[in-house]
């Protein structure tokens, strides 16, 4: 069950070559590798134009984009093969899911995560057939299993293998593995699940969870801008935190400051200002978005009035 070896541009970009594809990159900039396409892309793009501020312009049919106000190239890879490469130095930093990241363990031992991005959730699963009410992931052992992770799988039946069952047949598919069972190509596969509406579509359901996934950051240990990527990286914990909280602001008498401040207590600490009337303060603090409404209302009832609540474009904490 070998995994498949990154595509050919990843020869050009270990020697970070200046002819041929890689001719039009300054080698000052950064390179940060990106999915190409896929359930990441979106997602990406947006989080580097939003949240990095790297706005940019990929010529048509070209998989290279060079940022307008910054020293930054983006290199769009199929998504795969994007911890490989990153790990190898042919680029800097990369976007990617952590499922790739233990597909592609073996061979990354340059690459480290940077940030969790909170995005592209979803588990690996193994799946099998509704109609075969499989209620034991075991019972797969020795049997034929279709994926696109199949160093996962391998690792993760040899568990439950046994003489009697024989070593599981994994099997690499690289695209539309829910349709192996239904062709008599497997028994059961391996596979992300988010919603699970292309699984039941396909008359799959989940037998066991292997792990839970979301996209992160990473970076080569053999980055060659380091100061490039600790900026980067700032930007987009930034925009992290923004997405996340929200700036309430409130006036509170003296006397319930104490139980105000127990209801928001900031991501620190809160900003408390004194007023022309000298009974009342200002506070500011950051809440979470998802519990805002609720702390509003708690500090309606301790007294606190002239309520405001701000979304936040970007922060540096």
């Amino acid at each position: 069950t070998q995994r498949r070896p990154p595509n050919s541009m990843a020869k050009v970009m270990r020697e970070r070559s200046r002819s041929g594809a890689l001719s039009c990159i300054p080698p000052e900039n950064l390179l940060i590798g990106v999915p190409k396409k896929g359930r990441l892309h979106e997602q990406c793009i947006k989080l580097l134009v939003d949240g990095a501020g790297l706005d940019y312009r990929r010529p048509e049919r070209v998989d290279i984009a060079h940022c307008k106000d910054a020293p930054v190239s983006l290199i769009f890879l199929p998504a795969h093969d994007i911890a490989t490469y990153v790990s190898e130095g042919n680029v800097d930093m990369g976007i990617t899911g952590q499922d790739v990241m233990a597909e592609t363990e073996p061979d990354c031992a340059n690459l480290e995560t940077v940030v969790q991005l909170g995005f592209g959730r979803c588990k690996l699963a193994v799946q099998g057939p509704m109609s075969e009410n499989i209620k034991d992931v075991a019972s797969l052992a020795g049997k034929r299993i279709v994926t696109s992770f199949p160093v996962i799988a391998e690792k993760f039946f040899r568990q439950y293998e046994t003489e009697a069952t024989g070593k599981t047949k994994i099997k690499f598919v690289s695209g539309s593995v829910e349709a192996a069972c239904q062709l008599g190509l497997a028994d059961g596969i391996v596979d992300l699940v988010e919603t699970g509406t292309t699984m039941r579509a396909a008359g799959l359901e989940i037998v066991e969870k292997i792990m839970d996934t979301q996209a992160v950051l990473i970076k080569s240990k053999k980055a060659l801008h380091p100061e490039l990527i600790a900026t980067i990286t700032r930007r987009i914990q930034g925009h992290i935190t923004a997405t996340q909280y929200q700036m309430i602001q409130y006036n509170v008498k003296r006397e319930n400051l104490e139980r105000a401040i127990v209801i928001t207590p900031g991501k620190r600490s809160p900003t408390i200002t004194g007023l022309d009337d000298n009974e009342w303060v200002a506070v500011s603090a950051l809440v979470l978005r998802k519990e805002v409404q609720n702390i509003a209302d708690k500090l309606e009832a301790v007294g606190a009035d002239s309520i405001l609540i701000f979304s936040i474009q970007n922060t540096r904490m």
